[in-house]
C-alpha cells in the first residue's frame, strides 16, 4: 500500500456506492477482486474519472476497504482524489457513480469531464 493511505483519507464510499459496487462485483468475472478508481486526461474540462476491475493490486497502489468493498486507487490519481466521496445516485433520467471531490474546480456541461487541482497533503483532511 502507498504511504499516503496511512495518513490521509484518499476516498470514502457512501452506503449507496458500496451497495452498487457489491452488486457489480457479484456479477463480474472476478467477484473476489476490487474496483480500481483513477483519473485520466481528456474531455472538454480536462480530466475524467476512470473505473475498472482490478485483479491484482500493484505495490504502489493505495487500497481503501470500507463497507465490505475494496477499492484500489491508481497511484497517479491519489492527489486528485484526496478527500473524495464516491456516491451512487439514481434519478428519473439516469443512474451512475458520482464523485464528490473537494479538489474539483469545474465541470463540463455534459457531466463527463472535470477540472481537478491536485490536493496539498499539508492541508488535506487526516483520516
Amino acid at each position: 500500500m502507498g504511504s499516503i493511505n496511512s495518513r490521509f483519507k484518499v476516498l470514502s464510499l457512501s452506503d449507496a456506492a458500496a451497495v452498487r459496487v457489491k452488486e457489480l462485483m457479484v456479477n463480474s468475472d472476478h467477484p473476489e477482486g476490487a474496483l480500481r478508481v483513477g483519473v485520466k486526461n481528456g474531455g472538454c474540462a480536462g480530466m475524467s474519472y476512470t473505473m475498472e476491475w482490478a485483479k491484482d493490486i500493484g505495490p504502489n497502489e493505495d487500497v481503501v476497504e470500507e463497507k465490505g468493498v475494496r477499492v484500489v486507487i491508481d497511484p497517479k490519481a491519489v492527489l486528485f482524489l484526496l478527500g473524495t466521496q464516491m456516491d451512487f445516485q439514481t434519478t428519473k433520467l439516469s443512474s451512475g457513480f458520482v464523485f464528490n471531490n473537494p479538489n474539483q474546480t469545474a465541470a463540463c456541461g455534459c457531466g463527463e469531464s472535470v477540472t481537478i487541482a491536485p490536493a496539498n497533503p499539508e492541508t488535506a483532511e487526516r483520516a
